[in-house]
């Protein structure tokens, strides 16, 4: 599976950045997705030599796998977050979501990098979905956006009720990869690809330790989607969700565009998202939803099928192009974690929990850490981490963790009381048993048979298979391993080991 984005315009480094053991630089940033090149770039211009380390490569997980709206309607966000927060922390939460909007935006304009206004919907089907869409329309007048209600759409089936937004945005989101990147090297920053940060100190300065050796950063900046260090908790604060994306070539060459404008996203359950993908001689229709809990699902498969069996219901004919899957993470109090890593001796910063807003929840972060690192003043950043925690903060992030802590209990039990199979599994199945008193995991992939260790190396979980990505996913903090054992995201840190081993 592989997103349509990373399939039309891969980011490829011409003569890549070498990694420089015992290097010093003013500031390491982890991840190179949009928040983390956002960052590196309003750091560089400030004078900063910054290094960029990536384990994979340029915007291949978040970024690369998005939906791509720039919008400030972002389904039921700002609902969630006023029952959480209350309204000064919506009003920063929108603050900086339109900063960061403007400058992305405007970025793109400064680097002829084209981009479509839309207006964004949110639309419901059922009587509760029109409750939740009221509730965010309160949401939304108190934070100040002009959002309108309305019963009329574009939409191939009817609706209770719409809210709409005009003069949003949707992104290619890999050419402002490529520029970020660009500019970032143009002033003196490196970008390493293929090397994982592992550890950091909480020293002045700090001691960066990567699968390739140690550097030295006055500020190191964590911009992957959950923190690699758990010295702040946060896996116990956010919980991972996974969800799918397609797109779709309309029957009878029926541009996309000819039949939808603007960008939906339902108030209801199961999520449905959908958009249109411009592209240089055709214009295709995204459709994307199915959202779960990573690990958790019956079949990730099957999340695909019912998705692919909506799209063919609602736009008969349409053909699928590309599916792939996207992570993001919801913490306990709907917004997101940006600022000093606590026990980071005031030198290691964060940026997480965007709940699927990225494009501007990245440029917002970048925004704020550089000027929290540089010295300035951003209202709105300072009130989203100042932010108290309420009741009903404890009372979700208590849930979220019984959870957790249920999987752990139950999912060990039941490895405990099932034995491997004598045979390997057939091709694209993965199975989780016992063997000389040990959890192992055991998939067959494009003929190769692996067995690993079927226990997570982040905080124990006992791994499942994802039948439609044919990885191991850590059903308690969301990370992830390839059929071979390599990490592919979440919190770990570590592959997963050989089962002999």
């Amino acid at each position: 599976m592989r997103s349509l984005w990373l399939d039309t315009h891969p980011v490829r480094l011409p003569d890549p950045d070498p990694f420089v053991p015992g290097a010093h630089y003013d500031s390491v940033v982890v991840g190179a997705g949009l928040t983390g090149l956002t960052t590196a770039v309003l750091l560089s211009r400030a004078g900063h030599r910054v290094a960029v380390m990536e384990a994979l490569s340029i915007g291949v997980v978040a970024t690369g796998n998005t939906t791509a709206k720039v919008s400030l309607l972002q389904g039921t966000t700002l609902s969630s977050i006023r029952s959480h927060q209350g309204d000064d922390v919506l009003r920063a939460y929108v603050e900086g979501n339109r900063e960061g909007q403007a400058w992305l935006l405007g970025y793109m304009d400064e680097r002829g990098i084209a981009y479509q206004r839309r207006a964004s919907y949110t639309y419901a089907v059922t009587e509760k979905g029109q409750q939740s869409l009221q509730e965010e329309l309160d949401a939304c007048r108190a934070a100040g956006l002009d959002v309108s209600w309305t019963d009329e759409t574009e939409l191939p089936f009817e609706v209770s009720g719409a809210l709409r937004l005009a003069d949003q945005a949707q992104i290619h989101p890999m050419p402002v990869l490529e520029a970020l990147a660009t500019e970032l090297r143009e002033r003196g920053g490196v970008i390493v690809e293929g090397v994982r940060v592992t550890d950091a100190s909480s020293t002045q300065p700090v001691s960066v330790e990567t699968t390739a050796g140690t550097v030295e950063a006055e500020h190191l900046i964590l911009a992957t989607g959950a923190p690699i260090l758990d010295r702040g908790g946060y896996f116990a604060k956010m919980k991972g969700n996974r969800s799918y994306a397609m797109t779709y070539r309309l029957p009878s060459g029926t541009r996309a565009g000819d039949v939808l404008q603007g960008m939906y996203l339902s108030a209801n359950s199961p999520g449905r998202t959908l958009r249109t993908v411009p592209l240089e001689n055709e214009e295709l229709l995204l459709v994307g939803g199915n959202d779960h809990v990573v690990g958790r699902a019956e079949s990730h498969q099957g999340a695909i099928d019912d998705l692919e069996a909506w799209t063919q219901k609602h736009f008969p004919g349409a053909t699928r192009t590309h599916a792939w899957a996207a992570q993001d993470y919801r913490t306990a109090h709907c917004a997101p974690f940006i600022g000093a890593l606590p026990r980071g001796g005031g030198n290691i910063f964060v940026a997480t929990g965007y709940n699927k807003w990225g494009m501007t929840n990245g440029v917002a972060a970048g925004l704020a850490l550089s000027s929290q690192i540089l010295g300035g003043n951003m209202p709105w950043a300072q009130t989203l981490a100042e932010r108290s925690t309420g009741l009903t903060d404890v009372l979700t992030g208590v849930k979220d963790n019984l959870e957790v802590g249920a999987h752990l209990v139950s999912d060990w039990v039941k490895t405990e009381l099932k034995a491997l199979p004598d045979t390997a599994p057939a091709e694209g199945e993965g199975v989780v048993g016992r063997r000389n008193g040990k959890p192992v995991a055991v998939s067959t992939v494009e003929g190769t048979t692996c067995e690993l260790s079927a226990v997570c190396p982040h905080m124990g979980g006992i791994l499942t298979w994802n039948d439609a990505e044919r990885s191991w996913d850590c059903p308690l903090h969301a990370s992830r391993f390839a059929s071979d054992g390599t990490l592919l995201e979440g919190p770990a840190v570590n592959n997963l080991q050989p089962a002999d081993q």
